[in-house]
Order: C-alpha cells, then structure tokens, then sequence
C-alpha cells in the first residue's frame, strides 16, 4: 500500500505528460541493466560522465539494443573518480549535454524493471536530474543484484560474511571478465550476474 500511495503522488508531481508511460505497468520479463560513470560519489554535488545500459527480454541480453552515452560534466572529475574509469576531461570535449542524454535514456528504459549494481546510487544520479527537470523521481521498479546475490548466497552458508565486491560476484556466478570499466561494460557483466541469479532456485527478490 505504502509504494502505490508513493507512487501516485510520484506521478502527481509529474510536470510533463509525454512522460507518463513511466508510470504503466511494466513489461512482463523485460528489463534495463543501466550503469553510471560520474564525477565523484556524491549524487547531491557530482556529476554523471557515463551512462551505459542493455536491454534484457526472455532470459537474453538484447546485443542489437543498447544505450552508451557520454556526457560534459558542469563540475570537475575527481581524482579518485578517474584511477576506477579513466575517462579524463580532455575525453569529455565532445561529449552530448546532460539534459538531451537523460530524455533519451528515458525513452530506452521505458516502463521496464531496472537492474544494476548498486543500483541506488545510479538511481539517485538520475533522479538528481529529473527531479529538477520533470518533478518526479524514477518511478520504475528497481532489482539490486548484490541483494539478489545475498539472498542466493545466505541459503548455503547462514550467518556467515558474504562478500558483495563486483569482482567477487563475478568470480562466484563464472561470468566472463570484460576487463575495461567502463557503464557499458559493467552494465553487460551485472546483466549476466542477473540472468544467473534470475534462474536460481528460491529467489526472493524476484519472488515478492
């Protein structure tokens, strides 16, 4: 009941109505893995450089459909920011404005469930944006892969410490390293992390 009341005054908020299809009922079996690059880790005061996102539908990631955008930050990369995705400035000269990458990721999400990796954070770089521009937050459905990954893992040794690093996941589930780290990259790997969870038995948070 709580989400339903959150998610009407969500879309109340709402101040464009060509954004409405935001709201419908999500497709059945289809979902978005999404990843942001950024600035630094502050949603309230960094900026997205990277946004990387495929598309899953039918126990398959969709090649021939996939979101890579890059964008010119209003505020400066920080160092710690680019020893992890190495983009520079200087490789951001060309890159689209913020505000036309945000209509467009929005047009490929769609009404679909999001997936990702931290999911969270990359939520609130969006919203950051939407909120200002549109008066709503994301109102799609969001799958937390290292909470699907606890709950699978919890099952076989309780009360023991489970390891949540992204390179850990990726070792346990066998999925293949892409090496480079970059949102597309890492938005490929948390797909396959998904689909590998998605179909093991006694998944909670695909079940609720």
């Amino acid at each position: 009941m709580y989400n339903l009341i959150k998610n009407y005054l969500n879309k109340r908020n709402l101040k464009d109505k060509r954004y409405l299809y935001l709201f419908d009922k999500p497709i059945e079996d289809e979902y978005v893995c999404f990843d942001c690059e950024t600035t630094g880790l502050n949603p309230k005061v960094d900026d997205i450089i990277s946004i990387g996102a495929v598309i899953i539908k039918d126990n398959m990631i969709v090649a021939s459909k996939k979101f890579v955008k890059y964008v010119k930050p209003k505020t400066k990369l920080q160092e710690d920011a680019i020893k992890v995705h190495y983009i520079r400035e200087c490789d951001l000269e060309d890159a689209e404005d913020i505000n036309s990458v945000i209509e467009e990721f929005l047009q490929f999400i769609g009404n679909r469930k999001l997936v990702g990796y931290y999911l969270e954070f990359d939520i609130a770089m969006i919203n950051k944006y939407i909120k200002h521009t549109l008066g709503i937050k994301l109102p799609n459905k969001a799958l937390e892969v290292s909470a699907i990954y606890y709950d699978w893992k919890i099952e076989t040794i309780p009360q023991g410490h489970i390891d949540l690093r992204f390179d850990t996941l990726i070792k346990e589930l066998n999925i293949p390293s892409l090496g480079k780290h970059d949102a597309y990259n890492d938005a490929i790997m948390t797909a396959m992390m998904f689909l590998k969870l998605k179909n093991q038995p006694k998944i909670k948070k695909l079940t609720q």
